[in-house]
């Protein structure tokens, strides 16, 4: 997928005041699985730190734009590889 498509692509992730729990770290993950691309989204008032996200999930921190993060899986996963490991 190329970058000038991540527009295209409407938020399934939305963070809210609580921040980022585990819980959505293993809905990232499981999105990842089924569509390789996920949009996340934050409000205003959250502190979010997209590189650790992405880490946390295992994921490709693709782009990111105002309170907007795009996540790709990563290409050359091993056999054995688990990414909470990162």
């Amino acid at each position: 997928m190329s970058r000038e498509s991540f527009q295209d692509i409407k938020p399934t992730i939305w963070i809210g005041k609580r921040g980022i729990t585990n819980v959505m770290i293993d809905e990232i993950r499981r999105q990842l699985k089924d569509r390789k691309v996920v949009k996340v989204r934050w409000l205003r008032n959250t502190e979010v730190n997209p590189e650790e996200i992405a880490a946390s999930a295992g994921a490709v921190l693709a782009e990111v734009r105002g309170r907007t993060l795009v996540l790709t899986e990563r290409r050359n996963r091993s056999p054995g590889h688990n990414p909470r490991n990162i």
